[in-house]
């Protein structure tokens, strides 16, 4: 089903309040810039315990309504910036355009507080399983997420250039080869990569393309 339909069943006070939450879950499920678990969490924060309460409920679903519609909006004003890029013979986009297709790049209306519930969540849920001893880019991503979430997201020009350099060696790490030889490896440098650009997005506020994205 479409989000819209699962969105309709949130506000259908006739359904079991069991059945409207699942739907809240459905629609996440289709619109979780965040990650679906970080997402449920963020959404928690800002509306409250929308699992047993009817005011919280339709609060996290007004919350990601409105951050999806604002996406969907990015990607017709990218579209329609493309069109004319391609009318004046500009057929590939500047590298610092981002690109909104696909999955949303960001939490659009709240993309440093977003970034920062993710990263809470991956402090506890995530990080622990990626940390490996001798990895030196991946201690930095490490060390600046904690610097992220201690500051509201404020990095240092320092801590900056470290991130970008922790992500084009966890992006240069992410070739055809890894992924056939040691797809755990893989995976964790993709987690880590994950990480880094949720630390930039916190550190940007959203507001340009991140480095640590590629």
């Amino acid at each position: 089903m479409s989000f819209g339909t699962y969105a309709r069943k949130v506000r259908d006070t006739s359904l079991p309040y069991g059945l409207r939450v699942s739907a809240l879950r459905s629609c996440v499920q289709l619109y979780r810039p965040i990650g679906f678990h970080a997402t449920l969490g963020f959404l928690k924060e800002i509306a409250g315990p929308f699992q047993r309460d009817e005011a919280a409920l339709l609060k996290a679903l007004d919350a990601i309504e409105a951050s999806r519609a604002q996406w969907h909006a990015d990607m017709r004003e990218y579209a329609h910036r493309r069109r004319q890029a391609k009318q004046r013979g500009q057929r590939i986009p500047p590298a610092q355009d981002r690109n909104p297709n696909g999955s949303p790049p960001i939490w659009y209306g709240a993309a440093r507080s977003a970034a920062l519930s993710a990263l809470r969540y991956w402090t506890r849920k995530r990080l622990p399983a990626l940390r490996v001893t001798a990895d030196e880019a991946g201690n930095t991503v490490d060390v600046l997420v904690a610097a992220a979430l201690s500051s509201g997201g404020d990095l240092t020009s320092e801590q900056r250039q470290l991130l970008v350099l922790a992500a084009a060696e966890l992006r240069g790490r992410m070739q055809p080869d890894l992924w056939s030889d040691d797809p755990v490896a893989y995976y964790r440098a993709r987690d880590l990569l994950k990480a880094a650009y949720l630390v930039e997005t916190a550190s940007n506020d959203g507001q340009t393309r991140s480095s640590a994205d590629g």
